[in-house]
């Protein structure tokens, strides 16, 4: 399994929007074959940050939604209206 944790912070004038176009990009990431679960979630330290937390069968499952036109979309769409860059890291996992 892969795991995917992410975050964006939010500019205050865009946080409504992000938190929008983020919902309709974890309903449809949900769909995708080999994602196994697919969230966001608000930061309570934080309100304009929005945190990610996704997981995936595989590495291939993964690439195919990176691949996803919309998930590209998404991306940039939210990088356009972000007080800063997102983060994303990526984690090997094994179930114990």
């Amino acid at each position: 399994m892969v795991i995917v944790w992410g975050s964006i912070e939010a500019r205050e004038d865009t946080l409504q929007e992000i938190c929008a176009l983020s919902i309709e990009h974890v309903a449809r990431s949900r769909t995708e074959p080999g994602c196994i679960s697919h969230s966001v979630q608000s930061d309570l330290e934080n309100p304009n940050r929005l945190i990610f937390f996704e997981e995936w069968s595989d590495m291939d499952a993964l690439q195919a939604h990176f691949r996803v036109p919309a998930s590209n979309a998404f991306v940039q769409q939210v990088s356009a209206l972000a007080a800063g860059a997102p983060e994303m890291k990526m984690f090997d996992a094994t179930a114990l």
